[in-house]
């Protein structure tokens, strides 16, 4: 049952570690790929990827929710990429905003670490995907009434 203008919380649970049709996942890697990409983090992961004002505004609003999981910043500067379980680029969907199957390993020290991996064994945490939507909502929603929207 939802309730309408309240925020509706579901978890994504990873798919099940089967072998994949033909050795390629939905996402259109080879399993060996992905692998590679996820390889070092005990936890898979899959990255949405926003603008960097957008992802730094919806940092905030994580972080006031304490719902924040690990952050880094995009190779270039430009964005910020947000890990998520395992699973959620197949069902993502949010425009201005992607979702790719996997995450590139870093280490803990990277200082591209917006927010680094705590916790026993350095490993990266994740953000739930229907918490990081409702604060990307609410970040655009903040972004264009001060004027700094669309982006």
């Amino acid at each position: 049952m939802m309730v309408t203008g309240a925020p509706q919380f579901h978890s994504v649970e990873p798919p099940p570690l089967g072998r994949p049709a033909a050795g390629r996942t939905p996402a259109g890697r080879s399993a060996a790929a992905r692998a590679a990409v996820t390889r070092g983090y005990s936890r898979r992961c899959d990255t949405v990827t926003v603008p960097l004002r957008y992802g730094l505004e919806t940092v905030d609003i994580l972080r006031l929710r304490g719902a924040c999981g690990s952050v880094v910043q995009g190779e270039t500067g430009a964005s910020v990429d947000f890990l998520v379980p395992a699973g959620t680029a197949e069902l993502w969907h949010l425009p201005g905003t992607s979702c790719t199957a996997g995450s590139a390993a870093l280490s803990a020290t990277d200082p591209r670490w917006l927010l680094p991996p705590t916790g026993p064994g350095l490993s990266p945490s994740t953000t739930d995907p229907w918490v990081l939507r409702s604060a990307l909502c609410e970040a655009a929603r903040t972004l264009t009434a001060g004027g700094l929207g669309p982006f």
